[in-house]
């Protein structure tokens, strides 16, 4: 449970007994279990990590107006264990206020507050609790705590060793940290119990308004370098207070009194005058009620015509997550030349993607569009209530969303190499930029949202339609998933349920084209084939150069393995300028996710750790499970395959009208 209170003019005051993506965005390799925020990844392996938890809303520090500065006071729970005993600690966590809600550094002794290469870009007021001794940024010792201002050279440390705490001992520990302002003084607090300790490990004189902006946001980040420490926060309270906001100045009204209103004489008024006023208020008392009633006849049929025309787009706005700004139709309209055909950048199972360019920003956008229908509204809504609540750097940002003249828009960070099947077969000018290096980095950014997705979020989300068209690339090549039109949250640990099947042939998993039932599993699947298509470069399903027959890819490739050649299997458009040994572990990897028994297929935990060498590698068996389908299909398996190469609108098409085949492992 938890309870948050809203922002007020005297500052703002939350409490969170447990966490919840209501209130916090999640950035980099945090995730949220039970309601415990988790900042570095939790592995047996030692890895390198860093994560952040942002809080929501932006909190007001400073009123230049009437030059005054708020104080501030916050009260958080937080873990560090090592999962290895036999592993390095390090490097542990803060607290901060940051002026954007963007914050992400780098792992290591940047504690993901700083960026490696940027070491001045991000702006920051922190306290850190330092697990690790990193010379580099002068620390005095492994258990510290100490005030950082736009830097990791702490202005001042703590030892936490004086107060008897060990940061690293696994226990759950409280931190308060207490701001005055009007006593230019910061206080923090440490306790392995609820009670707040008389005496504080950092106690120091400051200043804090020539470092503070007017609005910040206050979070948490963590970070791991080759070790398996973990870092979690269970519960956290903040409010903020003191600030004076400028008093609007009201003018006071005159005085009045008989002096200074001029009196005028009574005027006797004939006794036909009296008797004309009498008829005239009669007529004005009998017409009035009449003109009355007739302005609301009209104006209560001007007030359903409207209604009638916005109940949709009401109905559905109500069903929103409020985060994601509001764009109006009139921008997006102007934004995309009118949704001029021009402007079409792609389609999806939602709609058409256009290319806009927000006036209000100058910056470029990808809009999504698709009228109202039922199906529109459930899959906008799908959408829109999914991705809303997800942060994680591998996703395509959300940036807003508009219901408005019967469509259903979304807005989102616009990617300017497109998805990877393009950059792959249709815009031969990227095919130099996308050397092995990006596509080694494509298959573990994919890995990594993918295990967030399952394994991270509060309610596991199953994507569903795993595919190339759907893995866009941003201007650094990295893989940012997009298109949750058909994506589905359940709970961890439960059973999946019984759907029609959706997604796209080639990479649908067996077992979900017979029962249905969509898992992470499925995902893991439709993984495997994008892994081998962006080795290979080749379709999951296409026709022989010469000849009618069709190839399956993950077929192609197993076969390759069982000879020993698996790495003749890569783009020969490479020319062989890649890594071998990273070769043949991403083909090995991709074949171990298209296994045809799910239970064999790894999550897509292990599959980052393998890519990330944190894990060994998966054995793949030499000679690929057999598949046999049944006799009543109403369609000939190349038939199957030959439908699967048309494009997406034929592949809707052909799905509502093709029985779903029976297949069996053997």
């Amino acid at each position: 449970m938890f309870y948050t209170s809203m922002a007020s003019s005297e500052g703002t005051t939350f409490h969170f007994s447990s966490l919840s993506l209501q209130n916090l965005t999640l950035l980099g390799d945090s995730y949220l279990r039970n309601g415990v925020v988790g900042l570095t990844r939790e592995t047996g392996v030692p890895s390198s990590s860093s994560g952040t938890v942002i809080y929501n809303s932006p909190v007001t520090f400073l009123d230049r107006t009437t030059n005054s500065t708020a104080s501030f006071s916050t009260k958080f729970s937080f873990t560090v264990k090592n999962l290895n005993p036999l592993s390095s600690y390090g490097d542990g966590i803060s607290f901060f206020l940051s002026p954007d809600d963007q914050t992400l550094g780098s792992p290591g002794g940047y504690l993901g507050l700083v960026n490696s290469s940027q070491l001045t870009r991000n702006k920051f007021i922190a306290i850190e609790f330092d697990t690790r001794l990193d010379l580099h940024f002068d620390d005095p010792n492994d258990n510290h705590v100490g005030l950082d201002v736009n830097s990791l050279n702490s202005i001042k440390t703590g030892d936490c060793n004086s107060i008897g705490i060990d940061m690293k001992s696994g226990n759950s520990i409280t931190a308060w940290i207490d701001y005055w302002h009007d006593g230019k003084n910061l206080k923090v607090f440490l306790s392995e119990s609820i009670d707040k300790p008389i005496y504080p490990v950092l106690d120091m004189d400051i200043d804090l308004s020539q470092f503070l902006q007017e609005i910040m946001y206050p979070g948490f980040s963590g970070s791991t370098e080759g070790s398996t420490e973990t870092h979690t926060v269970t519960n956290w309270s903040f409010t903020s207070f003191g600030i004076r906001h400028a008093k609007p100045r009201i003018s006071r009204p005159h005085n009045v009194t008989d002096n200074t209103v001029s009196k005028n004489p009574a005027i006797e008024v004939p006794t036909d005058a009296g008797n004309r006023h009498k008829k005239i208020g009669l007529a004005i008392g009998i017409l009035g009620p009449v003109f009355f009633c007739s302005v609301l006849i009209v104006f209560g049929y001007i007030s359903f015509k409207k209604w009638r025309e916005t109940k949709t787009d009401m109905s559905i706005q109500a069903e929103l997550l409020t985060g994601p700004k509001q764009f109006s139709y009139k921008d997006l309209k102007a934004a995309t030349n009118g949704f001029h055909s021009g402007r079409i950048i792609g389609h999806g199972a939602f709609g058409s993607v256009y290319k806009a360019i927000l006036a209000s920003s100058g910056t470029t956008a990808a809009v999504k569009r698709s009228k109202h229908s039922h199906e529109g509204k459930t899959e906008f809504l799908a959408e829109l209530t999914i991705i809303a609540c997800l942060r994680h750097k591998n996703l395509v940002p959300l940036q807003g969303w508009c219901v408005e003249k019967g469509e259903l828009l979304l807005v989102y960070e616009y990617m300017p190499y497109g998805s990877i099947d393009k950059v792959l077969y249709q815009e031969s000018e990227h095919l130099g930029f996308l050397k092995w290096s990006h596509r080694y980095n494509i298959a573990i950014g994919l890995a990594s949202v993918l295990s967030y997705l399952h394994q991270e979020c509060e309610q596991q989300v199953i994507h569903r339609d795993i595919k190339a068209s759907n893995v866009m690339l941003d201007a650094n090549f990295n893989a940012r998933l997009g298109d949750f039109g058909l994506a589905r949250i359940m709970e961890h640990d439960k059973s999946p349920v019984s759907t029609l099947t959706a997604g796209t042939m080639g990479y649908l998993a067996p077992e979900y084209l017979q029962y249905g039932k969509a898992t992470d599993k499925t995902d893991v699947f439709s993984y495997g084939v994008v892994v081998l298509e962006v080795c290979c470069g080749r379709r999951p399903i296409e026709r022989e150069p010469e000849g009618h027959k069709m190839i399956n890819l993950v077929d192609w490739v197993w076969e390759l393995h069982s000879k020993g050649a698996i790495c003749e299997s890569v783009d020969k458009r490479l020319n062989n300028e890649f890594d071998p040994d990273e070769v043949r572990k991403l083909l090995l990897v991709g074949l171990s996710c298209a296994n045809p028994d799910s239970e064999k297929r790894p999550s897509m935990r292990r599959v980052l750790q393998i890519l990330n060498n944190e894990s060994d590698e998966i054995v793949v068996p030499k000679m690929k499970p057999t598949m046999s389908f049944s006799h009543s299909l109403p369609l000939s398996i190349e038939d199957i395959i030959v439908s699967c190469s048309d494009q997406d609108e034929e592949e809707e098409e052909a799905r509502a009208s093709l029985e779903v085949p029976i297949i069996k492992i053997e």
